[in-house]
């Protein structure tokens, strides 16, 4: 996200500098004003781990002198904002343009790494410092000061697409590829990097208990430590046969453009990225009811929301709308709908620049 957020705001007319250990994949062709720095982290006798929020303070101060930084926009509060915080605090002390930092909430900086008492008052001290924070969720806004007792103003921006790419594309002969040549087999579909937050072994009972309705196959993309359990607990309810897998993709619009159906019974999502591109490619997410997930799918409307454990309730949902052509397409196009009346780049993108002009005012 923020490399989509930097890529836009160059094509605004904004000069961007992404600064990170390695080239992100999202960063893709040339962009006029938009420039990448990366940062080398030594390894030293001296240390037992590389000392990379050091390297990373001390790269942010070298762009920051080189081009006249007038924001440093840190995403996570740990490590990025504590490295802003130290960057800030060291061009303090020379007679240069000392940049405003802006720090960004995703989730597990708060919900994981954020209330871990190893980190908790460095998390706090960093968000406190920040001159703006924002977060992509009122969820995560009200968990932030909760679990880390934060009273300062946060801002509410949410995650956002590229409404122009992101649409359901004409995929025939891919949908034949994993779902066989009986057009009648429908598709169920699960995107994520496999953690135990994603809860990969219900994403399975839920598609096992849809295959016994619906003719049906699972398509799993994605890949991280849970995979091998999908697997087998596949092979255990007799099913692997029909899951397939495609790995971690870095392109997924034509993968979900042959779905029929985005399970996503996660324990925590802060928002939901992965739930938005499957309704922006018309697709019907049944979803966990937690996190920042209601703030983008509506009950009922343009999706389907169960708690957690309810995986009875979430495969019901997924066989009625399955089963159900017209219901199919009146969830599949209010999906569609409400992520362009909400979170298209050219209606979220503008926030961050407002946010950017109050900082700089002050």
């Amino acid at each position: 996200m923020a490399t989509e957020l930097a890529k836009s705001l160059a094509s605004r007319g904004h000069e961007v500098h992404l600064i990170s250990t390695d080239p992100p994949f999202r960063l893709g062709e040339f962009h006029p004003g938009l420039r990448f720095h990366q940062v080398d982290t030594p390894t030293y006798p001296l240390f037992r781990e590389p000392q990379y929020i050091l390297s990373l303070a001390n790269k942010v101060v070298q762009v920051a002198r080189e081009f006249e930084l007038d924001i440093v926009h840190a995403h996570y509060a740990v490590p990025h904002a504590t490295a802003a915080f130290l960057a800030r605090e060291v061009l303090r002390s020379g007679d240069g343009r000392v940049p405003k930092v802006v720090t960004t909430l995703h989730g597990t900086d708060i919900t994981l790494t954020g209330n871990d008492p190893s980190y908790s008052q460095i998390v706090a001290f960093s968000i406190e410092q920040s001159d703006a924070v924002t977060a992509v969720s009122e969820n995560l806004r009200s968990a932030t000061r909760q679990e880390l007792g934060i009273a300062r103003e946060i801002s509410v921006i949410p995650n956002f697409l590229d409404c122009a790419v992101h649409r359901r594309l004409a995929a025939a002969d891919l949908r034949r590829r994993f779902g066989g040549a009986d057009e009648r087999t429908k598709i169920a579909i699960h995107v994520s990097n496999f953690r135990p937050v994603k809860r990969i072994p219900a994403v399975v009972q839920i598609f096992d208990r849809i295959r016994r309705r619906v003719p049906s196959r699972l398509l799993l993309v994605g890949d991280g430590p849970e995979l091998s359990t999908a697997h087998r607990i596949a092979q255990e309810l007799g099913i692997a046969g029909l899951v397939h897998t495609a790995g971690a993709q870095q392109e997924v619009l034509p993968l979900l453009s042959i779905a029929d159906v985005f399970l996503l019974p996660s324990a925590q999502e802060s928002f939901g990225l992965a739930a938005l591109e499957a309704m922006a490619c018309e697709v019907p997410v049944v979803a966990s009811n937690v996190g920042g997930l209601p703030e983008v799918i509506e009950h009922n409307v343009s999706g389907f929301l169960h708690a957690p454990d309810d995986l009875d309730g979430m495969a019901g949902s997924a066989i009625a709308v399955l089963t159900d052509p017209e219901r199919h397409r009146v969830i599949a196009e209010a999906a569609s709908r409400r992520v362009r009346e909400m979170f298209c780049e050219e209606r979220v993108v503008p926030m961050y620049e407002s946010l950017y002009g109050d900082v700089l005012e002050r």
